[in-house]
């Protein structure tokens, strides 16, 4: 096997995004501190097709160095707004039809491998802070939560990798991968 060169690759080109189809799916980013984890989801965002991305309270948006050392243009290419907080979000979110998760250990939280999303609705999955995880009352608002099952010493994971097998879970659900 060898390696395809990026020319090979047949990308598309930010205006082709732009104009591509997309998942329905929007991320929220609810007070996240890392500009690489930020970056990092917008990169991720991009590799899937994701509708977009809600950078909520001390999220940092772009343009910043530090988002576009990871996000690599990205952050061009996948739309982002900007929310004084994650409930304001998250009620925009729900009156434009949107399902809302939050992604978060919770009594009553569903499995991730437990949830299949329909290909027939919107859907929005907010991530949390890298310390104190989703606000309790953004947790209130949503209409549920999805918990990915952990199974070492640890019981939390990086936003970034949080966001790319939730991300995942979607796009193979969505587009039949």
């Amino acid at each position: 096997m060898k390696k395809l060169r990026t020319i090979e690759m047949e990308r598309l080109s930010v205006d082709e995004f732009k104009q591509a189809d997309k998942i329905s799916l929007i991320v929220v980013l609810d007070d996240v501190r890392s500009m690489h984890n930020i970056g990092s989801v917008f990169r991720t965002g991009d590799a899937f097709r994701i509708e977009g991305i809600y950078l909520c309270g001390i999220t940092s948006t772009p343009p910043m160095a530090e988002i576009h050392k990871t996000a690599l243009g990205a952050e061009d290419s996948v739309n982002w707004k900007y929310f004084e907080t994650a409930a304001e979000a998250v009620e925009t979110l729900k009156s434009e039809g949107y399902e809302v998760y939050s992604v978060e250990q919770a009594h009553g939280s569903t499995k991730l491998q437990s949830f299949a999303p329909s290909i027939d609705k919107k859907y929005a999955v907010i991530l949390g802070n890298e310390v104190k995880g989703v606000h309790q009352e953004v947790i209130d608002t949503s209409d549920g939560c999805l918990e990915i099952p952990q199974f070492g010493t640890k019981h939390s994971m990086n936003v970034s990798v949080t966001a790319g097998i939730i991300i995942w879970h979607f796009a193979k659900t969505l587009l039949n991968l």
